[in-house]
């Protein structure tokens, strides 16, 4: 997928942007290419009638910023924390974030877009119950 390795926060500027240039020469529709609707839409997975990713997930910019510290900060739990993000929200995403690893192996590959990219930049252990959420003391 071209947009495996985008926060959705990233995906929804790059929407608006779009939106508002038409690239010279371009073939496509004059105006808006991604309806706004889709834009300003609650994100869902669909799963049930009326669920929002937000029922279980933080505002994608929360989200984002977790994420971002996780992969690319490589950062712990406790360091998100101390930067102003809720604890338990924290973990509950690392925790989501680490269960999920086996979908990302079944994913097809997608282009790399920041510095530390699922794949080959990102593994975490699927079987042997690794678990680095707790930071080692100094």
């Amino acid at each position: 997928s071209v947009l495996k390795d985008v926060y959705k926060t990233t995906v929804f500027d790059l929407s608006r942007w779009r939106n508002a240039q038409r690239p010279m020469g371009a073939m496509g529709p004059n105006g808006p290419v991604m309806p706004t609707r889709i834009i300003t839409k609650p994100p869902s997975a669909e799963l049930k009638p009326n669920q929002t990713d937000q029922d279980t997930l933080p505002p994608y910019d929360v989200l984002d910023g977790i994420l971002k510290g996780l992969i690319e900060g490589e950062m712990g739990v406790h360091s998100l924390a101390a930067q102003g993000f809720k604890e338990a929200v924290v973990r509950r995403i690392y925790r989501m974030l680490k269960i999920a690893e086996y979908k990302r192996r079944q994913a097809p590959p997608g282009v790399k877009i920041t510095h530390i990219a699922f794949g080959r930049d990102y593994r975490y252990p699927i079987t042997n119950g690794f678990d680095d959420s707790v930071e080692p003391s100094i």
